[in-house]
């Protein structure tokens, strides 16, 4: 009993947290895009006072719009990003504070790639619900950005359990937690290596396309077909969206971080944070987790959509479905190359 009200509040807290976490995020990647600019650029804050304005204007309901399933996509797209995060962060602290057992096989990455899809095909419902022909296209393209990332995202799932599987048949090879236990890159050869930075590459490409951001934002572009899937909505239920995408950010970079790199203070310096009587070693741990987030989300989005222009939507399926599943299937021969080399 006292370890489900541990989680709940847990689950809670992190719930609040990706929150703000999420929008300061957002923040920072308008200040570094200005940056790139020669701009001054808006406050960190400013995520924060759009949201707070979006709150207070009025919600209008299209006249041709299915009324509940346009009211109920935002929230069902902030409860799915929620769990998802909460689903993927969960057993890796914990895991990281000591508790190994409890969360042994907790946090199935198959079960993640499936949770990755919910708040896409929440938009596009509620784009489809609205009667707007923007967001009719808009939706269109959600649903071939949705259908073309998810065999490349799937082969990476695939890859990292086999790995986990061949050094030891006895854990669960799906599980997050086995990722952090056996890190990707160790005891990895030169092919292994090679193997996993072509992962990692295609792991760069999905996040920007997940997150719908340049140059994989044709479901919204807001020169061409008006925001496409959010033209219709205002209020509060568009606010939801921005609060869903700004978890979403959170969960889509932490599955990064513990794909690749998962080593906590321990394991990369040898020893625990102890000032005084002290351990510090979990908030050092924290602060490490929320700094390799920005790393990832610096270089695979603020980079990326300042430095690139939108791609065609029958340019995203090729690059998708050729280029990084094949860049994914590469990788993943290369670790089972290098594994065999190994053996021998």
């Amino acid at each position: 009993m006292q370890s489900i009200v541990v989680l709940i509040a847990a689950s809670i807290v992190i719930f609040v947290l990706s929150i703000y976490v999420g929008l300061f995020l957002k923040g920072i990647d308008r200040k570094a895009a200005a940056y790139y600019q020669s701009r001054i650029g808006p406050s960190l804050r400013q995520p924060f006072w759009d949201l707070k304005k979006l709150m207070l204007k009025q919600t209008i309901i299209p006249e041709n719009a299915v009324s509940w399933i346009f009211k109920g996509a935002p929230a069902i797209s902030l409860v799915a990003s929620a769990v998802l995060l909460i689903y993927i962060v969960m057993p890796y602290f914990m895991y990281l504070a000591g508790y190994h057992d409890f969360f042994l096989y907790a946090g199935d990455i198959i079960l993640v790639v499936y949770l990755l899809m919910i708040p896409a095909i929440a938009m596009v419902a509620g784009g489809f619900a609205s009667g707007s022909p923007y967001a009719s296209i808009g939706a269109q393209r959600e649903m071939v950005i949705l259908m073309t990332t998810e065999l490349p995202l799937a082969i990476i799932a695939v890859a990292f359990a086999w790995k986990v599987s061949n050094i030891d048949p006895r854990i669960a090879p799906f599980a997050l937690v086995s990722f952090s236990q056996h890190p990707l890159w160790i005891g990895m050869g030169p092919l292994g290596i090679m193997g996993g930075t072509m992962l990692a590459i295609t792991m760069a490409v999905i996040i920007p396309a997940e997150l719908a951001k340049i140059p994989f934002d044709q479901a919204e572009a807001e020169t061409e077909i008006a925001d496409g899937l959010l033209a219709e909505y205002s209020g509060k239920y568009l606010a939801f969206f921005h609060l869903a995408e700004a978890v979403k950010v959170l969960a889509i970079t932490s599955l990064a971080v513990i794909l690749f790199f998962p080593q906590g203070i321990k394991e990369l310096c040898g020893c625990s944070l102890v000032v005084g009587s002290v351990d510090l070693t979990l908030a050092a741990d924290i602060l490490l987790f929320l700094l390799k987030h920005v790393l990832i989300y610096f270089f695979t989005v603020t980079t990326v959509r300042i430095a690139m222009a939108r791609f065609k939507i029958s340019h995203v399926a090729k690059i998708f479905v050729i280029g990084m599943t094949a860049t994914s299937l590469a990788g993943f021969f290369l670790i089972y190359l290098d594994t065999i080399i190994v053996k021998f």
